[in-house]
């Protein structure tokens, strides 16, 4: 079991602020990112790349010498916040093709993509998941040449039935899933009952914690809001035991999105997080 940290956790201070969100004191960069994934010790990070600040070599390889300073593995992660827009979108493909260069310069080999989102969760999925279906045979076809595996997040849009479906319309062993925890509650599904079900179609995780937030319609994103982990709803000690009988070897990746107003300090639910999962981390044999 392999603890990690997503750069979205810290979103306010990369400068992505949510419209009932206030703007926070001090930004930060991937620099200081990578600097605090070390010092909390974790197994990895998952980058995404609507914060990184160039492309260029110079600068990705700079990022590379502290993710191998702090013994990191690292997910890139493409596609921030609409990516292929349920299809509509097949142009950012190209977009999509350039971050190969920046997996090979990271050390990545899984890229966390999305195909669509909570913006379309309300239009028909059929027509998407055919159009993404198309998308992705090609992305995949793309991602097996260059020895990365694609892993399509979950994002407030389509059932458990439908992403098992959508795995299998592609039918490559280079395209799986990112596995958001509080999505899949979100979207009204068991996280424990989806991990066992999804088992080795997931690469990559994004290991979020949520909780009920009255005021807010339940069909809302915001209603199940999230809070560190294990001080959530979701059962992980059961949804860990899940994905470790498949032999999941990727990352238990914190993210944090829309943060429950109770916590005032992403740093503070991240640290708690991580602590609570390397609790959990001492339960399994390490791998890899």
């Amino acid at each position: 079991m392999k603890v990690g940290i997503d750069s979205y956790c810290y979103h306010r201070y990369f400068g992505e602020v949510y419209g009932n969100q206030k703007k926070p004191a001090r930004s930060m960069s991937y620099v200081d990112f990578l600097k605090r994934a070390a010092q909390l010790k974790v197994d990895g990070v998952s980058l995404e790349t609507c914060f990184l600040e160039s492309l260029d070599e110079s600068y990705l390889k700079g990022l590379k010498e502290l993710i191998d300073r702090g013994n990191l593995e690292v997910v890139v992660a493409w596609g921030h916040p609409l990516g292929f827009e349920g299809g509509k979108k097949p142009e950012a493909v190209e977009d999509l093709r350039k971050h190969f260069r920046t997996c090979h310069v990271l050390g990545a080999t899984v890229m966390r993509v999305v195909g669509s989102s909570l913006d379309y969760r309300n239009e028909p999925h059929g027509p998407q998941i055919e159009r993404l279906t198309k998308i992705f045979k090609e992305c995949a076809k793309m991602a097996a040449d260059e020895g990365v595996k694609l892993a399509d997040e979950n994002h407030f849009d389509f059932t458990v039935d439908e992403y098992v479906g959508l795995i299998q319309a592609v039918g490559s062993p280079a395209f799986g899933m990112c596995f958001d925890t509080g999505n899949c509650l979100r979207n009204g599904d068991d996280p424990v009952a989806a991990a066992r079900r999804l088992g080795a179609h997931i690469f990559a995780t994004h290991t979020k914690d949520v909780a009920a937030q009255y005021g807010w319609d339940p069909r809302d994103w915001m209603f199940f809001a999230a809070v560190p982990v294990g001080q959530g709803l979701i059962d992980f000690p059961a949804l860990v035991g899940e994905l470790e009988k498949t032999g999941y070897n990727g990352l238990y990746a914190v993210e944090l999105d829309y943060m429950d107003p109770v916590y005032k300090d992403e740093d503070i639910a991240v640290k708690t997080s991580v602590a609570y999962l390397k609790k959990l981390q001492k339960t399994w044999p390490r791998r890899g």
